[in-house]
Parts: C-alpha cells; sequence; structure tokens
C-alpha cells in the first residue's frame, strides 16, 4: 500500500486540473457576460479549453482513426480492426480492409511498450497499408490488468513476439520500431532454434538499442548513472483502487509523461500558450496541427514494473543482448542461429533517443547470416520519430523497407493465400545489402 497514496495523488492532481478547465470553459461561457464583452472572458474560456482537453487526454486511450483507404481499383474500402490473438498484456491485431484480396505482402509492425499506446504507430500504419496486409501488437494498459494475471517482463515480452510469429507463419515480414527491437531479434534467433518454419522472411529493425553503449546517449548515460534500487524507489508505484489492476506495480504513465515533459519543457509551455492565443482568437480546430500531436502524446499507459526494471537491468546495463546472453524461459538465446532471416537495420542521423551505431549492432550480432541478408541504413536528418512517421519515413525509408520485402519474398514453404501481384515491367530483383552501411 505504500505506493498507492502516490499513485492516487497522482490521478487525483490531474483530475482537478480537469474539472478546473471544464468550470473556467463553463463559467466564462454564461450568455449573461455577453451583455458587457470583456477579452477576459475569452482568454478564460480559452484556457479552460486548452487544459481541460489536455488532462483528459492522459488516460484517454487514443482511436486509430484509420477508416478507409483507397485502394488500387480507385475505390474507398472501409478499415476493420481485428483481434487475432487477444491475451492480458496485449493483443495481435489486424487492419482488415474490406472488399479487397489479401495482399502479398505480410507485415507484422511490433509497436514500442515505452508509455504511449501503439497508436503512436498511426501514421506508419495508414503509410503500410496500401501495399501490405499489416498486423500490430496492441499493448494494453498495465493499470487495467489485473493482478492476477500475473507478471510481464521482458522474456514474457519476448515469449508473446514468438507466439504472434507463430500465429502468423512464415510469410511474414516483420518491422520492429525503436524499444521492441532488441526483443524482436530475440524471438526471431528463439524460433530459428526451436521453430524454424516459424521464422519471418524479414526483419527490419528500426531505431532500437540493441547495444546501448555503442553510442551515449542521455538515456543510456541515465540507464548508467542510476541504480535499480534508486530506480525502484522513485519511478515504480501500485496502481490506486480506481482501476481494475489495483494493486499492480507499475512505472505510471503519469510519471512518465512528467519526465517526457521536462526534457523540452520550454518548448511544450510556448506551444500550449500559442495554442490558449490561437483558441482566445477563434484560429484552432478540434484536429489542429497542436490538438493532432498532443492527443496522442499527452495520451500514456502505465508500465509493468517488472517489465520497466528488467528493461533497463538487462538491456542497457547487463547489455545481455549486445552480449549474446540473453536468457528466455531458462533457453540462453544464440543470435548465431539465425541464418535465412534477412535483417535490415535503420537509423536516424539526429536520433539522440537511440543513436546511430545502437541498432546496427544487431548485423554483427547475426553471425551465422550471410552478407549477402544484411542491409542497414541511416537516414541523415531524421530524429528518432522520424525514422517510422512524417517526411523521412514517406519519401525515403518506406520504400526502402518494401524493396527490401519484396527482394526476400521467396519463403521455404509458403502458406496458402492469394497470388502475389505482378511486379512492375523493367524491375529486377535487389540483393538484400543492397543498402548496406559503406
Amino acid at each position: 500500500m505504500r505506493y498507492m497514496a502516490t499513485y492516487d495523488w497522482m490521478e487525483t492532481l490531474r483530475n482537478t486540473n480537469q474539472w478546473l478547465g471544464a468550470t473556467a470553459l463553463s463559467l466564462s461561457s454564461y450568455p449573461v457576460f455577453s451583455l458587457a464583452p470583456n477579452p477576459a472572458f475569452q482568454w478564460m474560456a480559452a484556457w479552460g479549453e486548452v487544459t481541460e482537453r489536455t488532462f483528459q487526454r492522459m488516460v484517454t486511450k487514443p482511436d486509430w482513426g484509420i477508416e478507409s483507404i483507397t485502394g488500387e481499383d480507385g475505390r474507398d474500402h472501409l478499415i476493420n480492426i481485428e483481434t487475432v490473438i487477444s491475451r492480458p498484456f496485449g493483443d495481435l491485431i489486424h487492419f482488415d480492409v474490406s472488399g479487397r484480396e489479401e495482399m502479398a505482402r505480410r507485415v507484422l509492425l511490433v509497436a514500442p511498450m515505452s508509455g504511449h499506446y501503439a497508436t503512436l504507430l498511426r501514421s506508419t500504419v495508414r503509410s503500410l497499408l496500401p501495399d501490405c496486409e499489416v498486423y500490430v501488437t496492441d499493448w494494453h494498459n498495465a493499470r487495467d490488468i489485473p493482478v492476477s494475471a500475473g507478471k510481464f517482463d521482458i522474456e514474457d515480452y519476448t515469449l508473446y513476439l514468438v507466439d504472434f510469429m507463430r500465429e502468423l507463419g512464415s510469410d511474414l515480414h516483420v518491422i520492429a520500431v525503436c524499444q521492441p527491437v532488441p526483443l524482436t531479434l530475440a524471438a526471431t534467433a528463439y524460433l530459428a532454434e526451436q521453430d524454424p518454419d516459424a521464422q519471418p522472411r524479414s526483419l527490419t529493425l528500426i531505431g532500437g538499442p540493441i547495444d546501448p553503449d555503442a553510442t551515449p546517449t542521455d538515456v543510456t548515460d541515465f540507464g548508467r548513472r542510476v541504480t535499480m534500487g534508486q530506480l525502484e524507489e522513485t519511478m515504480i508505484q501500485r496502481v490506486g483502487f480506481k482501476y481494475p489492476g489495483v494493486g499492480r506495480m507499475v512505472y505510471p504513465g503519469l510519471l512518465q509523461l512528467a519526465s517526457f515533459m521536462s526534457m523540452n519543457n520550454e518548448r511544450h509551455m510556448k506551444a500550449f500558450m500559442d495554442q490558449i492565443s490561437r483558441v482566445a482568437q477563434g484560429k484552432a480546430s478540434d484536429r489542429d496541427p497542436h490538438n493532432k500531436f498532443y492527443d496522442e502524446y499527452l495520451a500514456v499507459m502505465d508500465m509493468p514494473a517488472e517489465f520497466y526494471l528488467s528493461t533497463v537491468e538487462r538491456i542497457f546495463k547487463g547489455l545481455e543482448i549486445a552480449r549474446n546472453e540473453f536468457v528466455v524461459d531458462g533457453h540462453r538465446i544464440d543470435f548465431g542461429k539465425i541464418t535465412n532471416v534477412a535483417v535490415k537495420t535503420v537509423e536516424g542521423g539526429k536520433d539522440d533517443i537511440s543513436a546511430p551505431g545502437q541498432c546496427i549492432a544487431a548485423l554483427n550480432l547475426c553471425t551465422g547470416l550471410p552478407d549477402s541478408k544484411k542491409a542497414s541504413y541511416v537516414e541523415p536528418d531524421a530524429g528518432h520519430y522520424g525514422i517510422f512517421a512524417g517526411r523521412s519515413w514517406r519519401n525515403n525509408i518506406r520504400p526502402l523497407v518494401l524493396d527490401f520485402i519484396d527482394t526476400n519474398s521467396d519463403a521455404p514453404e509458403p502458406r496458402k493465400r492469394t497470388s502475389p501481384r505482378k511486379k512492375p515491367k523493367g524491375k529486377v530483383d535487389q540483393p538484400a545489402n543492397k543498402n548496406a552501411a559503406a
């Protein structure tokens, strides 16, 4: 019960600020005040609207908001989100495109469990849907998972990925973004030893900490500097009585958000002041750039304490992945057992979270993989988010990833599915490492 009061105190502060915002908006919007127009009421209403929305979004899971896409036939096709596998800590979901035959490219997009929901990859999913059959790992908020569901650490996360890959079969291409990169590589190596027929055809690793010490950042420095005892004492709390996961030890989303905001405090303060000004002047809209960004950025989820602590202790401090010493369910994984899964790494030249050098270390771990099955790419001007969303992803990285998938689309035993689309005339296959770093 020691940390439950702290958890509820943070939720109380959030709830109070949301209430203050709603009260200010309602009070300043009374029709009677129109008899004596005063700019102060406009600014009060604007402050209330922005404040209420801000604190409400912190506990609201965003919608995917992908309702339809335009197919090759020129028609709009509705999107249905189907649950393929349902588990206590996360689901495997499928974006089914109504009225369209199954695509040749089948992609599993592994979303991070690092404070934000899988919807953080919304633009990534939307960009892949016209050309791929897209599956996504949709992780649950730990505050909503009863204690009876048990623990969930990085070994459990890895085994979830193993089960998801087995379910989808070998006719699959996996794209892992940020935090799950080392665990996705571990899941592939696990399958290489335990169930080779379930291995995916290709693995694209985007901006993840395979070897955090390869290029130190503020994140890795923090992981080195703080002790596990300090982390457990200052970051871990018990879920309060308001949620189904009451009593579960978590790294609270609100505490994570406070850390995110403090890294660029002045920038965020200016963004909110500017938004209040726009609302007061009637220049804001429900889905303007500010709201589109912060509706997602502010939506945070609690992380299981054992997952957070084991990530820091084993990935960042112990370097178990980088040293090829990672153990899952009592079995020591050997990355050298990966021999026929093409692996490509993607890094951002301006990534200050997982800097260039950390992800490409995966290629050195795959000692059993021929060079023809290895590839790497660095997007010079992209930051951490730019390598999986935004202009850099759309214009430069996404086409390379799709080419890499097409180059490695010959499985030993393809599963039954619709016939692949024909390649455009004049297109020839390229070696898997055509984007390999010099």
